[in-house]
């Protein structure tokens, strides 16, 4: 699914193409919005006269790049990882363009990019942090099932129609293209990743770890819950942040308005608030429901919601190619 999106993105937003080659386990033509694309086997050779390599990594698996990566660097190729591998090596760059692009300029050949939990979040957390500092965070996310690839989406619309063909007298169903822990439809459960270090699970350590590499602050504290919803695409997350500093929540509004790649929807007396539905398709970070904990000193609450396949992954890796190329 990334990858399909890493085309689009690519087209959409006119990246300077060459020659693209397009590379999968075995060849094959595949067609993208009316457009055919000709899929080649991949093999190191594939890569000789490759500037920029686009790996499209699927979350929670070794992808594509463990195999390949070094051998495209090899040839010459600056290689953009979408998957989890790389993303803590000392020397790789963890990357969120409006962020830290500068320390795309640090990379010896490979550029990783964050979990796409990890970058939303910090896309709407970065403003605030260099104008007031954070010390804590609590994160609640609410992942869509494009998150576990394109068979947890098959998943979802198998169950959801075997509900509906029983008349919803039976909301528990086994759908025969299983692909995650738990039923997803009419369903939420709080299981991400595997369960690692002190029961929490990969996906929420990612949060952790990511959040302090590419801040840059380690002394932030973070703890995260992470759950998968019936929603097709668009993760979203209730953010709580204790800042250093105090800070009205008109002035973080201020603020993430004038921000690089956020949209502010924050009216919720007219019911306007970022939602996955509104937020599918596009590349920027949206971020309501901004108000102050009335019991804690510094203590904010946020809701961000992006979506996963876009910001989260394909978009963001090929914003990372855009600085790229400028520099």
């Amino acid at each position: 699914m990334v990858g399909i999106e890493m085309l689009r993105c690519l087209k959409r937003r006119k990246f300077p193409i060459g020659n693209l080659k397009v590379f999968a386990r075995s060849a094959r033509d595949i067609e993208v919005d009316g457009e055919k694309y000709s899929v080649s086997a991949i093999s190191p050779e594939g890569f000789d006269g490759i500037d920029i390599a686009l790996f499209a990594g699927t979350e929670g698996e070794k992808g594509a790049a463990v195999t390949y990566a070094v051998e495209a660097v090899k040839r010459g190729a600056v290689v953009i990882d979408n998957g989890a591998d790389f993303r803590m090596e000392p020397k790789v760059p963890l990357v969120v363009p409006e962020v830290n692009a500068k320390d795309i300029k640090k990379h010896k050949g490979i550029i990783a990019n964050p979990n796409c939990s990890t970058i939303q979040m910090v896309v709407a957390l970065a403003p605030i942090h260099k104008e007031v500092g954070i010390k804590r965070v609590i994160v609640t996310t609410l992942q869509a099932s494009s998150g576990a690839g394109k068979n947890a989406v098959e998943q979802l619309k198998e169950e959801n129609s075997m509900i509906a063909a029983n008349g919803y007298n039976n909301i528990n169903v086994n759908a025969a293209n299983k692909t995650m822990a738990q039923q997803l439809a009419y369903n939420v459960f709080p299981h991400i990743g595997g369960f690692v270090e002190d029961d929490y699970t990969s996906e929420e350590w990612k949060l952790v770890k990511e959040t302090h590499k590419i801040m840059g602050d380690k002394k932030i504290k973070v703890s995260a819950t992470t759950v998968r919803v019936p929603v097709r695409t668009g993760h979203s997350e209730a953010v709580y942040i204790e800042t250093k500093k105090p800070i009205e929540p008109a002035k973080v509004k201020e603020l993430l308005k004038k921000s690089p790649g956020i949209i502010l929807v924050d009216d919720p007396k007219a019911n306007l608030y970022p939602m996955p539905k509104d937020v599918e398709g596009k590349d920027e970070v949206f971020v309501g429901r901004i108000r102050r904990d009335p019991f804690v000193k510094n203590g904010l609450w946020l809701w961000v919601v992006a979506d996963n396949l876009l910001k989260g992954a394909a978009a963001n890796a090929v914003q990372i190619a855009e600085c790229l190329i400028s520099k």
